[in-house]
């Protein structure tokens, strides 16, 4: 019953989803547009900044609002009214009044689109606007309303009401001075103050939203990273699913081989000496007593591979010596690392002292 038991609490281990996602697991998420973001985020920016152009394009507008008021009242109030003049009047209305957004457009498109960067990157994925037969489902729409998440939701609408609420009394309350004058000031400074009123209400109000969506993007990032986790179980077999790829497997064996033919490369400039066919074959032979029992291969290659090899020795002042028998069977029989066998001791002996003699004399 122990044993039974003990098996039991092992296969519920393994399937909890206790380990972060595999950047595999990652990568598929974000194909199907699964990724950590708050709506929050883009709506507080677009709000904070174009409020915050209204600062900026604030003359811009005003001219343009005027050129609209004055167009009608000077050039159109005392027209005939006939279907030309009506369509020519629209016409130009339209003109004038996406002269006079386009600023806060071009800004609230700018925002939306850079607010979405900062959160996950540039993605492109059509995958979220495929129909699904499971989102119909009447059981799951439930749990979704009344789930954790929409409770969640509705705290932070709450909280949103709440703090909005306490930055409107509290700037009202300090503007309460100019808002008793309005009886005695004319209409244009009765405009002035609540223009300025309604334009220090949208910077507070989009510094808070902005704060709150910050705070917001933290909690989905959180659950997005608890709602990708993977059991053990889910690991192994993606790891077995991506090692039997045989593409994966290529790729990975040439990966390798790049690798070690770097590093043999590498190893070309320490030979003491590069025997070839002398146009097939070309081996890289070193010896150090203090370190080895016998001269090492440290490199081997033929055709262009051959050619690189040599080129490398005459590059770093490796000498070079053309020995047909003795670089085909070292080519054959020695791996890259190891020593020569006994039987072609004599061989190279007679190679390495024609070399040091060679360096003797150079030296």
């Amino acid at each position: 019953m122990n044993h039974f038991q003990l098996q039991l609490d092992l296969q519920m281990f393994a399937g909890e989803k206790t380990e972060p996602a595999t950047p595999k697991k990652r990568q598929e998420s974000r194909e199907k547009g699964q990724v950590a973001r708050s709506m929050d985020v883009p709506a507080a920016f677009i709000l904070f900044f174009c409020i915050l152009s209204f600062y900026l394009f604030g003359g811009y507008m005003k001219d343009q609002i005027m050129l609209i008021f004055r167009s009608v009242l000077n050039d159109y109030l005392l027209m005939d009214t006939t279907v030309e003049n009506i369509e020519k009047l629209f016409q130009q209305l339209m003109v004038q009044s996406l002269l006079l957004l386009t600023p806060i457009m071009l800004v609230a498109v700018v925002i939306a689109i850079f607010s979405s960067y900062l959160q996950f990157g540039f993605l492109i994925t059509g995958e979220p606007l495929k129909m699904k037969f499971s989102k119909l489902n009447p059981i799951e729409g439930a749990r979704n309303i009344f789930g954790l998440r929409s409770l969640v939701e509705l705290l932070k609408s709450l909280l949103k009401l709440f703090v909005i609420g306490y930055v409107v009394y509290s700037t009202l309350w300090e503007e309460k001075s100019h808002l008793m004058e309005f009886a005695s000031i004319p209409l244009e400074g009765i405009f002035s103050i609540i223009a300025s009123i309604s334009l220090k209400l949208g910077i507070k109000i989009g510094i808070v939203l902005i704060v709150l969506a910050l705070f917001d993007y933290m909690y989905q990032k959180y659950e997005f990273e608890k709602g990708i986790r993977m059991s053990k179980q889910d690991i192994k077999d993606e790891y077995k699913k991506t090692e039997g790829d045989p593409l994966i497997k290529g790729k990975i064996r040439e990966k390798q081989r790049r690798m070690a033919l770097q590093r043999m490369m590498q190893e070309v400039p320490k030979a003491d000496v590069v025997i070839t066919n002398p146009t097939h074959f070309a081996v890289a032979l070193r010896y150090d007593a203090k370190q080895m029992q016998a001269p090492t291969v440290v490199a081997k290659g033929t055709g262009f591979l051959a050619l690189k090899i040599k080129q490398i020795a005459k590059e770093n002042g490796i000498i070079t010596m053309e020995n047909k028998p003795l670089a085909r069977a070292l080519y054959a029989q020695v791996e890259i690392g190891e020593g020569i066998p006994a039987d072609m001791f004599q061989a190279v002996a007679e190679v390495l002292a024609y070399v040091y003699k060679m360096k003797g004399k150079a030296n």
